[in-house]
């Protein structure tokens, strides 16, 4: 009987091979970065949090929880959002903290559902939050943050959808939630949901003629008078009445970012949450903030050609020409990796140079560098580019090889 395991991925979870990871972790560096610029701090929470803290407070999406009893007897959840921990961090910590609290959190989060495009069990979550301020003015930032996220993608336009909770106010929650799916199931199932919720067809159709109509409040003002003063045209935002956002704990403005050019769905979702840090923690504190898909921000990065072709990081190869000259070899890597230059150095003195490049070559390594006798008995090193196939031999100074290694990619 073969008891082998079979290696393979659980359904909606993913495993990321260098060349994935490296696009990855460049989009994750350039939010990071855009986040910073605009003074907003790192945040990290556990990966498990009790129960109760997600519990009645994302809606009717609580069928997605991975939910358990650990070790104690305890009800616990896997990290479901992100919001809600940051909830409840605000709770704890609030006389810690400076307010307003301006915080960024980039990690995982894990919902049970049905995979689909852009859409896993577990996923990156990166999102941004203002704690401690009621003013739209806070809505008004964060929203530009969102769209200025993409703008220093290299996205040509992405487009704010912007609506207010409080128009809605007059509305069943079950209501909002079919509503929320306007853009995507279209009238007639909208309405068809509202009646499966129980809610009377003729009630079902008022709702929806309700939301077509709702014209822009103050608050919707304010935000978009403030983007325009930041320098984004009329192109990259709007008011959207059908934007409904179907989390229970919004309370003020919700909005969405699309891009035009990408046609798996919005790539990024926020809003007001000014009750919720009272609900997971007791503390009255206001919130407002987005999380960023993640893995939808990629795909449409890759889609419009955003991504810089990264094969690794490593900038040199050192290879070791035989096992006597490997001490050799050795030498050279460190003075080199003191001078801040990636190398690698070969793992094996006794494969044959070839094999060695070849390695190089198909990891996408530019510049291996040689040290026969010749080249050791006079302290230099030889330095190929792979690109080109050119070599030449220099001292084995670290700025004049910093030098032949930076000059030719520039060409």
């Amino acid at each position: 009987m073969n008891n082998m395991i079979q290696p393979k991925t659980l359904k909606g979870f993913r495993d990321f091979l260098p060349k994935e990871a490296l696009k990855r972790q460049w989009l994750k560096n350039k939010i990071i970065e855009v986040f910073e610029l605009w003074g907003y701090d790192p945040l990290e929470t556990p990966t498990l949090e009790p129960l109760e803290i997600f519990a009645g407070q994302i809606g009717e999406d609580e069928k997605l929880f991975y939910k358990f009893k650990d070790q104690g007897g305890r009800d616990v959840a896997l990290r479901y959002d992100q919001t809600v921990p940051a909830c409840r961090v605000v709770g704890q910590y609030y006389q810690q903290i400076p307010m307003p609290f301006k915080r960024y959190q980039i990690q995982p989060a894990f919902r049970a559902e049905n995979p689909q495009r852009g859409r896993y069990r577990e996923l990156l979550q990166c999102d941004a939050d203002i704690f401690g301020v009621e003013s739209p003015y806070a809505d008004a930032e964060i929203i530009a943050l969102s769209l200025d996220i993409y703008r220093r993608l290299g996205f040509k336009q992405a487009k704010v959808l912007i609506n207010d909770r409080s128009l809605l106010k007059d509305l069943p929650y079950p209501a909002i939630v079919a509503i929320d799916k306007l853009k995507k199931v279209g009238r007639e199932e909208v309405i068809k949901e509202m009646v499966r919720k129980g809610i009377d067809e003729e009630m079902a159709q008022k709702y929806l003629e309700t939301i077509t109509n709702l014209q822009p409040n103050e608050t919707i003002k304010v935000i978009l008078e403030y983007l325009k003063n930041v320098g984004f045209d009329e192109n990259w935002y709007t008011f959207d009445p059908t934007i409904a956002r179907s989390f229970s704990y919004s309370t003020g403005p919700i909005w969405e970012v699309v891009i035009p050019e990408y046609t798996a769905g919005s790539v990024l979702g926020g809003e007001r949450f000014d009750k919720l840090v009272t609900q997971v923690a007791g503390v009255n504190i206001p919130g407002t903030g987005f999380g960023l898909g993640f893995d939808r921000t990629l795909e449409a990065a890759e889609q419009l050609g955003l991504i810089p072709q990264i094969k690794t990081k490593s900038q040199v190869l050192v290879t070791i020409f035989s096992p006597d000259l490997f001490k050799k070899s050795q030498e050279t890597s460190i003075k080199l990796r003191e001078s801040n230059i990636n190398i690698e150095l070969y793992p094996d003195p006794n494969a044959k140079l070839e094999k060695q490049i070849k390695y190089a070559d198909k990891k996408g390594i530019p510049f291996v560098v040689i040290i026969g006798p010749e080249e050791a008995e006079k302290n230099n090193v030889t330095i190929k580019n792979l690109k080109t196939r050119e070599q030449k031999t220099i001292s084995q100074d670290p700025n004049l090889i910093k030098n032949s290694i930076s000059k030719p990619q520039e060409a």
